[in-house]
């Protein structure tokens, strides 16, 4: 797998994204000069016209779902900064994080300008916008987050793997979606095909680095690996909503790029020298996961420390 090099947000101004947000990595982390205010629409200027044919609901819908992945994920990595193995670690997980956040932000924005209804009522006094008052204002059943996105920390290896499925899997489905006849949602594609592809070499070299390495770090990946493997499955199953997105031409049908996914898996896995987990994989509850609001209690202890500020300090802007 060839090395990227990964640069920064301001740097790569060669995609249709390059209009939709500036320094995206400073969103809920303080607003420079040069980045978006807060109560600033992150897609002004974006032609965020629903395309002719797409139900609003769906496409908001649609918007929502990734950009939980995004949120959730990017949360659960930022959990390590401060805690990786060293310095350059830390720096490069919490760069993901930060990928991962400007994300949200775009998916949550394109959300709730496609289907206002989406956006929950916000507590009197909060002046949160629209992206804010999704990620802030909800309760855990409402996130259409995948289960895989919201799962507790391990250690680094199992930060290793959960980086290299995460990303494999979200490469695979925005190389699709820059197809998308949605503007926003192609330009998102378009710029996080860039980022997705080093959070993916990084985890891959970590992979390989750790199943060569000792005995030790070896069993710890292969422990990772299994402890995760029984929700692989469930990033490829389709939802009705996913299906009706990806029929109007605007989504991704997640089973669509399995085979795809799982190439770039199997080529990792042969330069560790790792065999697929054969771990079984996790039911649904009453047949519903996270994209149906089903989550287990991690997600809600996660909001609850993730959401506290906003809620605690209703006119707070930062």
């Amino acid at each position: 797998m060839a090395d990227h090099i990964h640069t920064s947000p301001e740097d790569e101004h060669d995609s249709a994204y390059s209009g939709l947000l500036v320094n995206d990595a400073h969103w809920a982390f303080g607003t420079a000069t040069e980045s978006i205010g807060f109560g600033e629409d992150p897609l002004a200027g974006v032609d965020t016209t629903i395309p002719e044919g797409v139900d609003a609901v769906t496409l908001s819908t649609y918007a929502l779902m990734l950009g939980d992945d995004s949120l959730v994920m990017s949360h659960r990595i930022a959990e390590w900064t401060s805690n990786a193995p060293d310095l350059e670690d830390d720096i490069a997980l919490s760069n993901i994080a930060l990928d991962l956040l400007g994300q949200a932000r775009l998916l949550l924005a394109r959300a709730a300008k496609a289907d206002e209804s989406a956006v929950p009522p916000l507590p009197e006094g909060s002046p949160a916008p629209p992206e804010d008052a999704l990620a802030f204002f909800r309760e855990a059943h409402e996130f259409r987050n995948v289960r895989f996105a919201e799962v507790v920390n391990g250690d680094f290896a199992e930060a290793t793997v959960r980086v290299l499925l995460f990303s494999v899997w979200r490469l695979a489905t925005f190389e699709k979606l820059r197809e998308s006849r949605d503007h926003v949602l192609s330009a998102v594609a378009a710029k996080g095909v860039k980022e997705l592809a080093y959070h993916r070499d990084y985890a891959a070299r970590w992979f390989v680095t750790l199943a060569r390495g000792t005995d030790e770090s070896r069993t710890r990946l292969i422990t990772a690996l299994d402890s995760l493997w029984p929700l692989w499955p469930e990033l490829f199953d389709t939802h009705p909503v996913e299906a009706a997105a990806a029929e109007a031409g605007v989504g991704v049908d997640p089973a669509s790029v399995r085979e795809a996914a799982e190439a770039v898996l199997d080529q990792v896995f042969t330069a560790a020298d790792v065999e697929p987990s054969q771990a079984p994989r996790r039911s649904g509850v009453l047949g519903k996961t996270g994209r149906d609001g089903m989550h287990g209690e991690p997600l809600s202890r996660m909001l609850a420390e993730m959401q506290s500020v906003a809620r605690a300090h209703l006119r707070g802007q930062w």
